[in-house]
Formats: structure tokens, C-alpha cells, sequence
């Protein structure tokens, strides 16, 4: 007689399978994940000794979902989205967010504004961006954020001038600037997460 308290599976009843305990290989791809997401500044740095210590203690898989899911990427590193227009994770085009059409344009015009009023074309539609889109925000904040490296890194490169490599870097931020807000344009009529080449950004994300 079968005893009541461990009752025998039924053939068509699934067997619960056991989870996998990580590796050191798995927690480390996590970790890197969240380096490249403080690098791009999708984390401060409190956030990323939070998260990596919560990586290192993680015992399971379930346990590094939550570092990760609000950064774009699953655990392994993967995107979460098709990786079409992708550029390196770091600048360039990034995995494409929800937008519409107009804000895409909207935010088209931010970029190109640059053109003819640098810093206030990008500053106007920052300012305008909580009741326009998240999306046209961001893309108003990346490109204000580009004019001011620009400003900054130019400035610093012409009270170098007498060295070689600063007069370089004048030389590569001064094609940057007639170059990548045209190119930033075209991707945001994309819809594309556009993210400028840059050292630094001044201006961070709330």
C-alpha cells in the first residue's frame, strides 16, 4: 500500500528538475556585464559594488536576473533584444527602445540642431523632454552631453597646442562634431538608442 505522505509520481506528471548551481565563469560574465553598464553609465558606482557582491554570492541563476534585467542584457551578457544595429555595447547604436514616429523625429531635430544652435538646440528639447517622450529626453541629453565634451575637450587640447597628441585630439573632435550629430540623426529617425563616442559625460541621468 502506498504510503500517503510520498505518494508515487504519475508517468504524465512532470518531474521538477533541480536548478543548476553557478560556475565562477557564469558569475564573471555577470560582473563584466555590469562593468560595461557603469562604463556607459547605466550604474553609479554604489550601485556596481552592490551588484557585483550580490553576483559573487549568487548561488543559482535565478539569483543574477535582477543585476541584470533593468541593463539591456541578460545574465550571460546576451542582448535582450535582436543585436541588428548594435555597435559594441559601448557607443553607437544601441538596442532600439519604444518610440513613435514623431519622436523619433523630434528627436532627429535634436541631434541636427547642433548645426545651427549647439548647445541650445539639444538644451531646449532636455528641457521639454518629461512632457515630449523619455525617448526624445534621452537623445536630447546624449546630444547636449557630445557639445559640451566637444566645447570641453577642445578647449584643453588648445591650451596644449604646442604638443602633438592634444592637437590630434582637436583635430578628431573637430571631425566628430561636423561628422557624428548627422549620424546621430539618421539613427534616432531609426530608432535607434544613439550614443555618442565620448570619455565622459558631464551630465548624467537621474
Amino acid at each position: 500500500m502506498q504510503d500517503p505522505q510520498y505518494p508515487a509520481r504519475r508517468p504524465w506528471e512532470p518531474q521538477a528538475r533541480p536548478q543548476i548551481r553557478l560556475t565562477d565563469a557564469e558569475r564573471d560574465a555577470t560582473i563584466k556585464v555590469l562593468q560595461e553598464a557603469f562604463g556607459r553609465g547605466q550604474l553609479d558606482e554604489e550601485e556596481l559594488d552592490e551588484r557585483t557582491e550580490k553576483a559573487i554570492r549568487a548561488k543559482f541563476g535565478a539569483d543574477l536576473v535582477p543585476l541584470t534585467e533593468d541593463l539591456g542584457v541578460t545574465p550571460s551578457g546576451e542582448p535582450e533584444r535582436p543585436a541588428a544595429g548594435v555597435f559594441g555595447g559601448r557607443s553607437g547604436q544601441q538596442a532600439s527602445p519604444e518610440s513613435t514616429t514623431a519622436e523619433r523625429i523630434v528627436a532627429a531635430v535634436g541631434h541636427g540642431g547642433n548645426y545651427f544652435f549647439p548647445l541650445v538646440a539639444p538644451l531646449v528639447f532636455l528641457l521639454a523632454g518629461d512632457r515630449l517622450s523619455p525617448y526624445v529626453r534621452r537623445q536630447a541629453l546624449e546630444s547636449l552631453n557630445f557639445q559640451i565634451f566637444c566645447i570641453i575637450t577642445g578647449i584643453a587640447s588648445l591650451l596644449l597646442f604646442w604638443l602633438v597628441a592634444p592637437l590630434l585630439v582637436t583635430l578628431a573632435v573637430a571631425l566628430g562634431w561636423m561628422v557624428l550629430p548627422a549620424v546621430a540623426s539618421i539613427a534616432s529617425l531609426l530608432g535607434k538608442d544613439w550614443r555618442y563616442p565620448m570619455f565622459f559625460r558631464a551630465i548624467k541621468e537621474d
